[in-house]
């Protein structure tokens, strides 16, 4: 919007042309009468120039009190209102045809573009409010069901380890009990995964070696291979400088993208994990050689309780991309049907505090 007084002066001049062209007009017709009479009649004359001078300097200024001062100084008043956060104020002036009600209509359109934006950002807190609380009453019913479940699960566990030992090393049914302390295991993670989603546990950021982070979630991804023909190989960045970086959740993130890059590869295949630095960031990439993901899933990979597989809780990549966004860092994921999919994180090397950080994602 253009400064109001640099338009006064605009509209002011432009006012006063048309009127400074008739008083000079008069001057020159009053001075041409006033050498064509006599010397007697002169001063009348004059008299009469100077009378008509005052009467078109009295207009003009009428003029400007009316068409320029008085919607200036309404408009005035309603930027201070506008100010102090009243957004339902219009100025009167808007269905002028000229500069003046252009700059009304100009006005009275912002003040409705910040009023519609900010009953946007209401609604939006709104529903944040919404899902907070939500998520709270998520977390209560987790804790409780973790609990509810947990137990018994350990029980089951003991007790498929126990007949494990119990049975001839020829016996078909040391198959089914590994398939079976799998099924648990999964529950497990799932259970992990649902707790660790409603109740994420705070921070503690340290200065520490990422590569070693890396290294920790690979050397936990190989143990869950077992006897699959799959390969989980890292590629370590020596000269990484040390991350702030909360390194057990930086490994769960880490782990819940191998397992899936385990999960998404069926027969042999290559699991690599390799860390970079680039840009005052530090870099990780995820990489399999799996069937892929539909362009029409990237979209949604990373919202709450959405998966592709049958039995995914959909909460592991949610959790992993919260994780990620609290150390002021970024996740992406590339994939293509038939050849694998790629996930690429990015850290600072420095975390940023929470209003930059917000900058950073949003």
């Amino acid at each position: 919007m253009e400064n109001p007084s640099r338009l006064f002066v605009t509209l002011r001049f432009k006012a006063l042309l048309p009127l400074v062209g008739v008083l000079i007009v008069g001057i020159f017709f009053f001075a041409g009468v006033t050498l064509s009479v006599k010397e007697s009649a002169r001063e009348e004359v004059i008299m009469v120039a100077a009378a008509g001078a005052g009467a078109i300097f009295a207009v003009v200024v009428v003029v400007l009190a009316t068409l320029i001062q008085r919607p200036l100084v309404e408009l005035q008043e309603k930027i201070a209102r506008v100010r102090e956060g009243d957004l339902t104020v219009a100025v009167s002036f808007a269905d002028r045809q000229d500069e003046m009600g252009d700059l009304g209509r100009n006005f009275n359109d912002t003040v409705r573009q910040l009023r519609e934006s900010r009953e946007e950002i209401q609604l939006l807190h709104r529903t944040q409010m919404s899902k907070a609380e939500h998520l709270a009453t998520l977390g209560e019913l987790a804790a409780g069901l973790a609990h509810e479940i947990r137990n018994p699960l350990a029980g089951i566990a003991g007790v498929i380890d126990v007949i494990g030992r119990d049975l001839p090393e020829s016996s078909g049914g040391r198959q089914v009990l590994q398939e079976v302390k799998r099924e648990v295991v999964h529950i497990e993670r799932a259970l992990s995964d649902l707790l660790a989603y409603a109740r994420p546990r705070p921070q503690q950021i340290l200065l520490a070696d990422l590569n070693v982070t890396a290294t920790l979630a690979v050397e936990l991804a190989r143990q869950q291979i077992m006897s699959r023909p799959i390969r989980v190989e890292i590629e370590e960045c020596p000269n990484l400088p040390l991350v702030e970086h909360d390194p057990a959740q930086i490994e769960q993130v880490l782990l819940n993208l191998l397992l899936n890059a385990i999960q998404a590869t069926p027969g042999p295949g290559r699991v690599m994990v390799s860390l970079g630095f680039q840009n005052g960031s530090a870099l990780i990439g995820v990489k399999d050689e799996g069937q892929g993901i539909r362009a029409e899933h990237l979209a949604n990979l990373f919202h709450p309780f959405f998966s592709t597989k049958k039995k995914g809780t959909g909460l592991g990549l949610s959790l992993a991309k919260s994780i990620v966004d609290a150390h002021g860092g970024r996740i992406e994921v590339t994939s293509v049907l038939g050849k694998g999919t790629e996930f690429s994180l990015c850290l600072p090397l420095r975390k940023p505090t929470t209003q930059a950080a917000a900058l950073v994602n949003g």
